[in-house]
């Protein structure tokens, strides 16, 4: 349950972010299309205005007559396609001369609902995009209320202006195709990251959760063993107390010493191996210490008073130490593979069995 928790709040977590992040894409990237699209279609009807301009004045500078020019414009603009964008011709009254749509012929434009004022004027694809944003925005003209006179070219030799006009609401449809094309591309994408964030997700915390499982499995066998370890050592303390094998035991080895040799300062001590909590070595000295926390030195090493002790009562647990059974506390897991042994009186240095030596401790315990 509490894994599916954690699955649905990933989930939502990448879709908010997400949310937020693709709200702020989608506007930059219709921004910036639409930026585009629209200072194309500026350059070209710029372009497309003054090159007729130009035909038209070169004509009129031949002696063609005005009505002949008029009529040649005229079919060269009906039943054009409209598009994004289309030219007319009108004079500086605002009268129509030529238009793509005859019935307009004739008719005026009005002024106010010129998106330009004058043939000096210039507008950028920002201005013209903030109108097409523009709902309140008035359409440019009573022939075509869906288009607007972006710029203006004067023709030469005449009093005639060429208009070229963007069709506001194609262009409009236009941008919000891309803004809905974007916005699909983005779901879809945000979609399949999202689904695949959360499967690797799921993957990575079920592998993860096997791991960890082995882990516990393995940390709760070496637990049970280390029971088993100090169940041992209490059972062959009392074993070895109950026989008092040390003193008593008639097949004790006969090598093996009741006493050992020891000096506290100038004077000579016999200390009983009964009486031997561990011995160890520090900077060359060997150190003898009793149950009852008193110190003593001996000359010999470690490696000859570990041939001279009951293997049944002393182990010799690595350079530095041997530890008597009846000083052991308890045995506890250190690192990945070695034990540490807690004895009394405690010692200052740790007492560690490597692991090759572990299993060698565990026969000494009768495991």
């Amino acid at each position: 349950m509490r894994k599916d928790k954690l699955y649905l709040l990933t989930f939502l977590s990448l879709s908010i972010i997400f949310l937020i992040i693709s709200s702020v894409a989608i506007r930059y990237f219709v921004n910036e299309a639409a930026d585009k699209v629209l200072e194309t279609q500026l350059e070209f009807s710029k372009r497309e205005a003054k090159q007729v301009a130009t035909l038209i004045g070169n004509q009129l500078a031949n002696n063609n007559s005005k009505d002949d020019v008029i009529k040649s414009i005229q079919k060269s603009l009906e039943n054009t396609d409209l598009g994004f964008g289309f030219i007319s011709v009108f004079d500086w009254s605002g009268k129509i001369i030529c238009h793509p749509d005859v019935k307009l012929r004739g008719q005026t434009i009005s002024s106010k609902k010129s998106f330009i004022s004058s043939v000096t004027e210039e507008i950028s694809s920002k201005d013209l995009y903030e109108l097409i944003q523009d709902d309140k925005q008035d359409l440019n003209s009573d022939y075509n209320e869906n288009s607007q006179v972006i710029f203006l070219s004067p023709v030469t030799n005449s009093d005639w202006i060429i208009g070229a006009h963007a069709n506001t609401e194609k262009i409009s449809q236009h941008i919000n195709t891309l803004k809905s094309n974007f916005r699909n591309i983005l779901l879809i994408m945000g979609f399949l990251f999202i689904l695949s964030s959360v499967v690797i997700v799921r993957v990575i915390g079920s592998n993860y959760e096997k791991k960890l499982e082995l882990k516990n499995e393995k940390l709760s066998d070496e637990i049970i063993n280390l029971s088993k370890l100090n169940s041992a050592l209490d059972s062959y303390q009392k074993q070895l107390s109950d026989s008092n094998v040390i003193e008593n035991d008639e097949d004790l080895d006969s090598s093996s010493k009741k006493r050992i040799l020891t000096y506290l300062r100038n004077e000579l001590l016999p200390v009983s191996t009964t009486d031997i909590a561990y011995i160890y070595t520090d900077t060359g000295i060997t150190y003898v210490i009793c149950n009852d926390g008193k110190r003593t030195v001996s000359n010999s090493s470690l490696d000859e008073l570990i041939t001279n002790l009951d293997s049944n009562y002393f182990f010799r647990a690595n350079r530095q130490f041997i530890i008597g059974i009846s000083a052991i506390d308890k045995i506890v897991k250190y690192g990945n593979s070695q034990l540490k042994i807690l004895i009394r009186p405690n010692s200052e240095v740790d007492i560690l069995i490597s692991k090759n030596k572990a299993s060698e401790f565990k026969k000494w315990l009768n495991l």
